[in-house]
């Protein structure tokens, strides 16, 4: 059975058929650049491109980074256009694909989701944390192997500052940082969360997951089991597909 899913980030929007046996792309995914600013209608034919690319007229899973309440409605944009909040996204993605059905999720949970049923998270028991380190950092929390949605664990503070503003794979490029610095950064984060939730198991996801020899032997003093994501950041993609599945 195969399911749209697309991811919408803070930099780009990406999306592909999904295999929900094999949880993985059917297909290669295709890639816009997310609008800046990232107004709902400039998201909306980001979105309608990628689908389009296709030619898919099934129903559509879609990511969004903020927190996703009820049937789709957002509460918070961080990293994207205040005009989102409190907009009805589902509603709004449904008319612009022409009237598909559409389902709306936090990136994370969706990205967390994927991991837990085909990757890094796989059998995992106990409090297990991933983190999505991209524009932000996003957050999706288990306890044995149940969700807890829309924690945005990248809002906590460190240091007086957010934490996604200093440890996120953005701060890294903005900053001009080295792999060993953002370590360092990324390390007293984990640290802080672990103090927090004492989980038995990070899964570090985003586009970084793709670079994990670079970093995670850097960093030191955390208790926790520290993995990169296995789906890397196709993640998101497959969880979306996964939460229309099962939306349906």
């Amino acid at each position: 059975m195969q399911i749209f899913g697309v991811d919408i980030g803070g930099s780009g929007i990406k999306g592909a058929p999904v295999d929900l046996e094999r949880g993985d792309l059917a297909e290669e995914r295709f890639k816009v650049l997310t609008p800046h600013p990232a107004t709902p209608d400039g998201v909306a034919d980001g979105v309608k491109e990628v689908v389009e690319h296709f030619g898919w007229t099934g129903p559509v899973g879609l990511t969004f980074p903020g927190v996703v309440s009820g049937g789709g409605t957002i509460r918070t944009a961080a990293n994207v256009d205040t005009s989102w909040i409190d907009m009805d996204a589902r509603a709004l993605f449904s008319e612009r694909l022409g009237g598909h059905d559409v389902t709306v999720v936090n990136d994370a949970d969706a990205a967390g989701v994927a991991e837990m049923s085909f990757g890094a998270g796989r059998g995992r028991g106990g409090t297990v944390i991933l983190l999505t380190f991209g524009t932000g950092i996003g957050s999706a929390l288990f306890v044995d192997g149940t969700l807890v949605p829309n924690t945005e664990l990248g809002h906590l503070e460190l240091g007086g500052h957010e934490a996604e503003k200093r440890a996120s794979s953005k701060a890294k490029e903005d900053h001009q940082l080295s792999w060993e610095h953002w370590a360092r950064r990324v390390q007293k984060y984990l640290a802080h969360v672990e103090m927090l939730f004492s989980p038995e198991l990070f899964i570090i996801g985003g586009g970084v997951s793709r670079k994990a020899d670079k970093f995670l032997h850097l960093i030191e003093g955390v208790e926790a089991e520290i993995v990169p994501a296995q789906l890397e950041n196709n993640a998101g993609i497959v969880g979306a597909a996964m939460h229309a599945s099962k939306d349906g």
